[in-house]
């Protein structure tokens, strides 16, 4: 059976992997068609996250970008995800993906952070209580 993982999980991946694609544009003799946006292999995220290739794009295109894509006061939309950008096709917006990243981390130790020290205080009331 193949896994599902989050989405945290699926961006953590695609940002571990396009780091150095990211990092490393040079102007004078571009790689690609935009800094911001880098081109991914669905297939090759995909088989390192256990999960299908296809399964994989429709989280990118249908769920992840419609729910992190915004409008800019002009009315054009910022996209994680686009299928084409220049003549590179399935394209990620590296910064608004690592500030999606940011958020979900900051969201996990606002959440794990009260969770710990309310186990601590439970684990002193027991040892109270024993002894």
């Amino acid at each position: 059976m193949m896994k599902n993982p989050s989405d945290g999980n699926i961006l953590a991946a695609i940002y571990k992997k396009h780091y150095e694609d990211f990092v490393g544009y040079d102007k004078s003799a571009p790689s690609r068609s935009s800094k911001i946006y880098v081109p991914i292999d669905c297939a090759q995220i995909a088989d390192e996250l256990g999960m299908d290739a296809e399964l994989l794009f429709g989280r990118m295109y249908y769920h992840l970008d419609k729910k992190h894509r915004y409008a800019q006061d002009n009315g054009s939309l910022v996209h994680l995800f686009a299928l084409k950008t220049g003549d590179d096709m399935h394209t990620v917006n590296f910064p608004l993906l690592a500030a999606i990243l940011a958020e979900h981390n900051m969201s996990f130790n606002r959440y794990i952070f009260p969770l710990a020290l309310s186990f601590a205080a439970l684990c002193v009331s027991i040892w109270a209580l024993l002894t």
